[in-house]
């Protein structure tokens, strides 16, 4: 039977919106993913400690945890592509800036700027995303997002390598991606969301609302920042080189890529809080063998991109979720608290796992891992057990 045309309208502009939003944080990411390792190569070169460079990068968790809660009021009063364009145009001009202040004093107010951005651009992106996503396939929806956002950070550090990291080129690389970003959303700016004024829910409501949902937002911030700075020192302590012990971040970050899109089908074909349980599990599991895997290498780099796969599915169904949970105006207020809460995990994940490693070296990384993970699964059974049917897919029919 034909699709009526006003439904085949309704779904191409769907569709138009949707890539929009992809198109445009994918983008961003290939010039973010350039420009992080740029600016810690500089800061060295400038005489800076690790110690302070690390300091400097996570300004940038603290400016996402102060100002992402404000994103939404300001996109009602401003318009959600409006403020769009602006956190692109703040964060091409930040880039260009950082090569034009060359103090480390600047350089961490232009951090904090510049992650205030970001912050706004991830928030608005994902509202845009989760509202226009058919609720049928929100799942899905999520996992291609997911997928080609982590296919832009992987071509970022290629691109450096192509720019070099001296000289403006590869700043001025970094602006112009930014800036390219603009053209899909201009091209969409009739299909963007509006988010509605009133007064919206304080942030810990949104914890309560859908704690299966928010908690993956912490525990998978943990556990990406955590894993990715600490399995390279967790290789060395094993006996690997460094060119060898960076190859298991490579197994990680592949599986992660290649799961989004399987495990967003399935969460459209079940209750959404059961795939999140089967990460949550997963995770578990795969942390306990690392020890026993750590022996063969081979071994080691297969349990890694599992693991690194069914880890990184909890961004992405804990997105679908949470727009299953919340829909309307507090949608936009829920994926400001989603993204708080991803970067309070950015911020605690490293001590904490760095922390595991060195009580019980080195099998403590894997141990801190497995504790993570579980405490997660706790809180997703705890949820299933209080609402068996609550927040089902069922829910996002009108």
């Amino acid at each position: 039977m034909p699709t009526p045309p006003d439904a085949a309208s309704r779904d191409g502009s769907r569709f138009a919106s949707i890539a929009a939003a992809i198109t445009c944080v994918a983008v961003v990411g290939i010039g973010l993913s350039l420009t992080i390792p740029l600016l810690s190569i500089e800061m060295a070169r400038m005489g800076a400690s690790s110690t302070l460079i690390g300091v400097n990068t996570a300004v940038a968790g603290l400016a996402a945890i102060l100002t992402v809660p404000f994103v939404p009021r300001l996109a009602a009063r401003l318009g959600v592509l409006p403020l769009l364009v602006g956190a692109i145009v703040l964060g091409a001009l930040c880039l260009v800036a950082f090569k034009l202040l060359q103090g480390i004093a600047w350089w961490f107010v232009l951090r904090f700027v510049f992650s205030t951005s970001l912050g706004a651009l991830f928030v608005l992106s994902e509202f845009w995303i989760n509202a226009a996503a058919p609720p049928e396939r929100r799942g899905l929806v999520m996992g291609i997002y997911a997928t080609v956002l982590a296919l832009g950070f992987a071509v970022g550090p290629t691109l450096l390598a192509v720019l070099g990291t001296q000289g403006p080129a590869p700043y001025l690389g970094g602006a112009g991606l930014f800036l390219v970003a603009l053209v899909p959303l201009l091209l969409a700016r009739g299909l963007s969301p509006v988010i509605g004024h009133g007064a919206s829910r304080p942030f810990h409501a949104y914890l309560r609302l859908a704690p299966a949902a928010t908690a993956a937002a912490l525990v998978y911030g943990a556990v990406e920042t955590g894993g990715f700075a600490i399995l390279p020192l967790y290789g060395l302590r094993l006996g690997y080189d460094a060119e060898t012990a960076a190859g298991l971040v490579s197994a990680l970050a592949l599986g992660n890529v290649m799961f989004q899109i399987p495990f967003g089908w399935l969460a459209d074909r079940v209750d959404r809080r059961l795939v999140l349980l089967m990460a949550g599990l997963g995770g578990a599991l795969g942390s306990s063998l690392i020890p026993m895997a750590s022996a063969s290498f081979p071994a080691l780099l297969v349990l890694l991109f599992l693991w690194g796969g069914i880890a990184g599915t909890l961004y992405t169904v804990g997105l679908a979720h949470l727009g299953a949970t919340v829909r309307g105006r507090e949608l936009a207020g829920a994926n400001a608290a989603f993204v708080v809460l991803y970067n309070v995990g950015l911020m605690l994940g490293p001590p904490i796992i760095g922390g595991g490693m060195d009580l019980a070296p080195p099998q403590g990384f894997a141990y801190s891992l497995c504790l993570l993970f579980l405490g997660y699964a706790a809180v997703v059974a705890l949820r299933l057990v209080q609402r068996p049917t609550d927040e089902a897919p069922a829910n996002d029919k009108p």
